[in-house]
């Protein structure tokens, strides 16, 4: 069954407004965390949709694109750093794609949310997938705006804070991460949280 196919299940039940949701930015040590919801229109198929760690960062920049121009209604937000902390990365994950899901200008008649656990908030019924940014291309359109978005604020920050290279780690653990960490200490925008066992260890 390809991930179109699948969401097509969902359809023919007579469920309206299909929605994906999806997050990007759970792991790294810097930066937000951002979700995306997407429903798209069957009427206006886009080839290629699926997890978007599978895609090159040009194909995923290509089908942000063409999500953005033909989905019947999208929304991406995140969760900031201070969030992060204050609630913890799960809590915050949730928090961006419940922000992700309240901003459709259309109310979903199902939301399918990738991973195990489900967000308190959804503006609509909700279930979980398992492996969902490949089963269901509802919910790879939406790995893909919430990767994308994430990754452009990366390279902001970068910008910002030149010396921390995140337009090459996007704020993920690297080796390069952790010698810029060594060089510069840890700037506003990492999770210090998330660097705590590495800041007793040095």
């Amino acid at each position: 069954m390809t991930n179109r196919e699948y969401d097509e299940v969902y359809r023919g039940q007579g469920i309206p407004w299909l929605c994906g949701v999806d997050e990007a930015g759970r792991g790294p040590l810097a930066g937000p965390v951002y979700a995306a919801a997407v429903i798209l229109d069957p009427e206006r198929p886009i080839d290629g949709l699926n997890d978007s760690k599978k895609l090159s960062e040009k194909k995923r920049e290509a089908l942000y694109d063409e999500i953005v121009e033909k989905a019947s209604a999208w929304s991406v937000a995140s969760a900031s750093v201070e969030e992060i902390e204050v609630l913890n990365i799960l809590q915050a994950t949730h928090l961006a794609m419940c922000r992700a899901a309240q901003g459709l200008e259309l109310v979903p008649g199902l939301i399918l949310v990738d991973g195990n656990r489900l967000p308190p908030d959804l503006p609509a019924p909700a279930r979980t997938v398992v492996k969902g940014d490949v089963l269901s291309e509802t919910i790879a359109a939406a790995s893909i705006l919430a990767k994308v978005s994430r990754d452009r604020l990366m390279r902001e920050l970068d910008r910002r804070y030149p010396q921390y290279d995140f337009a090459r780690h996007k704020g993920y653990g690297t080796a390069l991460h952790y010698e810029r960490l060594r060089e510069h200490g840890l700037s506003p925008v990492h999770r210090r949280s998330f660097l705590k066992n590495w800041q007793e260890g040095r």
